[in-house]
């Protein structure tokens, strides 16, 4: 990769790395190659290349890292183009990470942006080793902890990989920007707690007395989908067959008792639980999370200690405090996870408790309806749990006697 470090686009970085300040870390060694190291040898990877993933790669391409790969597995929507300035009209239906990975390379001198039209969970932990540091800006707190398994999987094998997670998130007014460092910090599982849980509609309501258009949504999604299997397999909130789908049924339902207001842009919003994204937001939170790229890079200034919150819905606020290490993490302390249950209890009733439970909340738990008495489980029997959530399956300790309870 050629660089030119020297006057013009990049002066402003220099002053910072090659000379020290009040700011800097005491272990900061002020260096007139510095910014040529990063941009040569930093391999940095950004997931998502939506509203913030845009915002991500201009600041961090702006900021001097050159290097970066771009994980995203959606195509552009007209929708898109009011905030996601990195894409045109002509650009609509391709996909998200080839076409902003082609504009960073074009816009910034020397920039090579290695782009992977593909979900997160098809690559392998090999192939997230190979980066100095992860970056997100997705949308998904079920992707978020899914990518947060495997960094702190890394941290354990092979031991110290500690590739740290710098993750920014949005939701209208207010963002957020923390970093992880595996083993060290809180991860994503230690502070799921700060996660909304999503809306659920009453079931009566959805199928008898339908009020508002996501009711006639939920009910496609929730009720004619599972009878009607119209494409054979569950739903894909990023096929545009299976929300085309969804969208017309809950027209005709809809139409059936009055409803107006439903749009293929809500029936996308309501499948995939999307919040409504403010283009200032993300632009606040990108900053905040490349400056925290370039400070731990550099170690040109100390770094964030560890979570930021900000909000720009009447005013502007932002707050810097430390988010604390769980000590019975699912995913970080490597403890087994002890939960209480009857000994009458069926695995379904376990599967709904792993679901519902705020400290756990799974997705489709991989187990099966029968009684723990039918397993053979004793008191303190090991379970394995696979999950959408976690590459690593947790064990949980199971034990008898009361309510389920963790």
């Amino acid at each position: 990769m050629e660089t030119n470090t020297g006057n013009g686009r990049w002066n402003h970085l220099n002053k910072l790395l090659t000379r020290t300040g009040p700011c800097a870390d005491g272990s900061f060694e002020p260096s007139e190659t510095l910014l040529s190291d990063i941009q040569k040898y930093c391999k940095i990877l950004v997931v998502g290349a939506g509203g913030l993933g845009c915002e991500l790669l201009k600041s961090l391409s702006l900021m001097g890292f050159l290097n970066m790969h771009v994980i995203d597995m959606d195509t552009i929507d007209l929708s898109n183009l009011n905030r996601q300035f990195l894409f045109r009209q002509s650009d609509i239906d391709k996909p998200k990470a080839e076409v902003a990975a082609s504009f960073i390379n074009k816009r910034i001198p020397g920039a090579q942006v290695v782009p992977h039209y593909k979900r997160i969970q098809d690559c392998d932990s090999d192939f997230y080793s190979q980066f100095g540091i992860v970056v997100c800006g997705l949308d998904s707190v079920v992707a978020r902890r899914w990518i947060n398994s495997v960094l702190v999987s890394l941290d354990v094998d092979p031991p110290n990989k500690q590739i740290p997670l710098i993750d920014g998130g949005t939701e209208g007014f207010k963002g957020n920007a923390r970093i992880i460092i595996p083993g060290k910090s809180a991860c994503i599982e230690c502070t799921l707690n700060l996660y909304p849980p999503q809306v659920n509609f009453p079931l009566c309501t959805i199928a008898q007395t339908p009020r508002l258009p996501e009711h006639c949504i939920e009910y496609v999604r929730m009720m004619q989908w599972p009878a009607e299997t119209p494409f054979g397999k569950d739903i894909d909130g990023d096929n545009p067959e299976h929300i085309q789908w969804i969208f017309e049924k809950a027209l005709e339902r809809g139409s059936q008792y009055g409803i107006s207001g439903i749009t293929y842009r809500l029936t996308q919003g309501v499948v995939k639980n999307i919040i409504p994204a403010v283009a200032s937001t993300n632009a606040v939170i990108a900053a905040a999370c490349a400056t925290e790229v370039f400070k731990l890079v550099s170690g040109c200034a100390p770094i964030m200690n560890n979570y930021m919150v900000f909000n720009d819905a009447d005013g502007i606020y932002a707050y810097t405090y430390e988010q604390e290490k769980k000590k019975d993490c699912m995913a970080c302390s490597l403890e087994s996870q002890i939960i209480t249950l009857r000994e009458e209890s069926t695995l379904r009733e376990l599967i709904d408790f792993l679901i519902e439970s705020p400290v756990y909340q799974m997705r489709s738990p991989g187990v099966t309806m029968v009684t723990a008495e039918d397993l053979g489980v004793r008191e303190g029997t090991e379970v394995n749990v696979t999950d959408v959530t976690s590459l690593i399956p947790p064990i949980f300790k199971i034990y008898f006697d009361s309510p389920m309870t963790s």
